[in-house]
């Protein structure tokens, strides 16, 4: 599922515009990555969390030249999956 598919499920469950659906989608990703952006995490209750994982730097080495060169700290934003989801892609879910 993209994020057309999502806006046009959203459409059809709730009588809504594609229009109006497309809003609510990208005001719902709007909050997500401007918690994101600082710092914050979320946390949405059956489905997973996203947060976000800090990369300090180090010395890597280009594979092609040999030369070593430093790689600058970086944040990645994570997503691990809730127990509920989990369960329910397994099939094990109650």
């Amino acid at each position: 599922m993209n994020k057309s598919d999502l806006v046009e499920r959203v459409a059809e469950l709730k009588g809504c515009s594609v229009t109006v659906a497309k809003n609510m989608v990208d005001e719902i990703f709007s909050c997500m990555t401007a918690a994101l952006v600082v710092g914050g995490r979320i946390e949405i209750r059956g489905f997973g969390s996203f947060a976000l994982k800090e990369y300090d730097s180090y010395v890597g080495r280009n594979p092609r030249t040999g030369v070593n060169t430093v790689v600058a700290a970086k944040k990645s934003p994570v997503f691990k999956v809730g127990a509920e989801l989990k369960n329910r892609i397994m099939g094990t879910h109650k």
